[in-house]
């Protein structure tokens, strides 16, 4: 999928692209994704949503293209210049919170309500963390990842470090999981009603 074939892309993303490629940030979640993510977070009005792993902001600007009514989210980063990158870019955007934070340190102090939709993009909450970010997902709410499928930008070994995060998940009874084998490779898990069967 690319642009041109997004009737829905925000207009924003030009702009955020070009800025990656000036700062030489190399890992990027893809249209396909971003597109995805816009579908999910439109299927919650009045939701509150939380980013991990802000980068550049192209997820970011999917997501808000696709909140309703009262919605929120948080996007959190640990590069300043990246931080600053994004606030720039959605200096008029009242929905938007961003921190510039340890992801790790952030989930474990985190005290508030819970998420109806997280997208995970970075270590922390994915590959770390991953039992406390799942117990902020909302009944009915989303847990997304992408980049599960071999990338050329992964160190040495990370494919193992996949294989086990996707393991760990498939056990899960508190989640309706799907794994897609398409864009970068993306798990959509669901949190299921505690009175759920």
């Amino acid at each position: 999928m690319n642009l041109l074939e997004t009737p829905n892309a925000p207009l924003v993303y030009p702009d955020l692209l070009k800025r990656t490629k000036e700062v030489g940030f190399t890992m990027p979640s893809d249209v396909s994704m971003g597109s995805l993510l816009q579908t999910l977070v439109a299927s919650k009005p009045n939701g509150i949503f939380l980013e991990l792993g802000t980068g550049t902001g192209l997820s970011l600007a999917w997501i808000l293209e696709g909140m309703q009514g009262e919605s929120k989210i948080l996007s959190l980063d640990n590069d300043e210049q990246l931080i600053q990158i994004v606030s720039q870019a959605f200096r008029d955007e009242h929905r938007l919170e961003l921190i510039c934070t340890d992801g790790a340190e952030w989930i474990s102090s985190y005290e508030g309500d819970g998420f109806d939709l997280i997208f995970a993009d970075t270590w922390a909450g994915k590959y770390t963390h991953l039992d406390e970010t799942l117990a902020m997902v909302k009944e009915g709410g989303f847990y997304v990842i992408d980049d599960m499928n071999p990338q050329p930008n992964w160190p040495e070994g990370h494919g193992k470090k996949a294989e086990k995060l996707l393991e760990t998940l498939a056990k899960r009874k508190d989640f309706i999981i799907t794994r897609l084998d398409w864009s970068t490779g993306i798990v959509i898990a669901v949190k299921k009603s505690s009175n759920g069967k």
